[in-house]
């Protein structure tokens, strides 16, 4: 069966130059001449894409995306916009289109839009292989923050919006842009990634457009440039924080043309790419300070997307830690080996200031030097973790420990010897009831009971070995 698009348009040229575009595609037409007859439309008929002009006589394309987004959100849309005005486009992208065209037409990326709007509403005997993909991709973790990351993922998927992930180093940024690609319309295209800080500043628009030979010192033949390698499917921006300025400047163009030149070439190439970004950077604050462009910034950040750090889903560490081990052990022939309750415990409750990327350093670490089948808490060797965001725990921890030197020292001066080892004794049997205490009230839960403390797990086992508890 064909599939069946919606077109809103008031000129007539419009109209004929979409429906025989897309009657070229085996694609049945509805058109409509204002918003009126669109939502008439769309009571009567089954559409799998919608095309609406953004300027119609009873109202704007922006006011119908949204309503479209409410009604029929499983619908893709794609506004027509006047040339040269992005800023509507972008709006419209921030509300749910799923993708824009320009005028005057080039029917060649409106072939390429229309493609792969249609594969948004797959086949029944596609959904089986595209579950499998979506499982095999998924992001580990049960906790709310990850579970809407991952909702956010699925959504965004379906958009051709470009998306600007932002978050701390090693928290997998990476890995969300190439689920967002499995997930969507462009799976069978190419996940290009490229880290743009990498890339020495005179090679950078060869790399990222290509060059044809000749075109400079070296150029000994063609290049195909990354934009070219990404064709129909995504180009994924990491560290775009590092962009030169003059780079900046041409990505910009790329990214409103459609289309590139490279370097030494005559001719501009049409290219159908989604852009995806990242950096650990704070994006915002580079623009202020001059080193980034504001244009282009609001054109990659037309959604922003964060990965919250690990330290925010500790819940899930155990989860990660397991499936990371699973997978070195697996590599290393190293079948077998599993954590102790302690390793665990530890990990849960450390900071993990580099993320994900510092918990597979630690493991694989962890598995050189571990001297059995199970991974101790002494074979992680886990660094002191001393952060700003743990300073409130840090001196929760020494105002429980009451640190005797520090006490000694604050009272020396008012008390003879004598008294300093009473006061001393006295601590001791103070903390030694609040261990207690908290470990009862826990049955014996060692992490629950530093947690109650406002200790870490380290330093209970600490204490729990100075004053004999163990």
């Amino acid at each position: 069966m064909n599939s069946h698009a919606l077109i809103i348009d008031d000129e007539p040229d419009i109209l004929e130059l979409l429906t025989m575009t897309l009657s070229g595609m085996s694609i049945d037409c509805v058109t409509a001449e204002n918003l009126e007859q669109a939502k008439q439309a769309l009571k009567q008929h089954h559409f799998d894409l919608c095309l609406t002009d953004m300027r119609l006589p009873d109202g704007n394309g922006l006011d119908f995306v949204k309503i479209l987004q409410q009604e029929y959100p499983d619908l893709p849309v794609a506004v027509i916009t006047a040339h040269g005005n992005m800023d509507l486009a972008v709006q419209a992208l921030k509300l749910g289109a799923f993708d824009f065209v320009s005028k005057p037409l080039k029917i060649r990326v409106l072939r390429d839009l229309v493609t792969t709007a249609l594969k948004l509403s797959p086949s029944p005997e596609d959904k089986p292989r595209r579950k499998e993909r979506r499982s095999r991709d998924q992001l580990l973790g049960e906790t709310d923050a990850i579970k809407a990351l991952r909702g956010k993922i699925t959504k965004l998927a379906r958009s051709q919006a470009p998306v600007y992930i932002s978050g701390e180093s090693g928290t997998g940024k990476e890995l969300v842009a190439r689920l967002i690609h499995n997930l969507g319309a462009r799976s069978d295209g190419s996940f290009v990634p490229i880290n743009c800080g990498a890339i020495p500043s005179e090679l950078v628009e060869s790399e990222f457009f290509g060059h044809k030979k000749g075109a400079f010192t070296g150029a000994i033949a063609d290049k195909v440039g990354l934009f070219e390698a990404a064709q129909g499917g995504t180009l994924f921006l990491d560290e775009v924080a590092d962009l030169p300025l003059m780079m900046q400047v041409k990505l910009l163009r790329a990214i409103q043309e459609k289309a590139i030149r490279p370097v030494g070439g005559n001719e501009e190439l049409n290219v159908d790419v989604r852009i995806l970004s990242a950096t650990h950077k704070n994006l915002a604050e580079c623009v202020k300070q001059g080193r980034f462009r504001e244009d282009l910034f609001y054109r990659l950040n037309v959604i922003e997307l964060n990965v919250p750090p690990l330290r925010k889903r500790q819940d899930d560490v155990p989860m990660l830690a397991e499936n990371i081990l699973f997978k070195l052990a697996e590599k290393n022939g190293q079948a077998g080996i599993d954590f102790s309750t302690e390793a665990l415990e530890a990990l849960q409750i450390y900071h993990f200031p580099g993320n994900v990327r510092e918990l597979e350093n630690i493991i694989e670490r962890a598995l050189t030097w571990a001297d059995t089948t199970t991974i101790s808490s002494d074979d992680l060797m886990l660094p002191d973790n001393i952060s700003p965001s743990m300073q409130n725990e840090k001196r929760a921890e020494t105002s429980l420990s009451l640190d005797n030197e520090l006490a000694v020292s604050m009272r020396v001066s008012e008390a003879d010897s004598n008294t300093v080892v009473d006061l001393e004794s006295k601590l001791e049997e103070q903390e030694r009831q609040l261990i207690t205490q908290a470990l009862e009230a826990t049955r014996w839960n060692k992490t629950a009971a530093a947690k109650n403390l406002g200790i870490t797990f380290r330093a209970l086992r600490y204490k729990l070995k100075k004053l004999n508890l163990e």
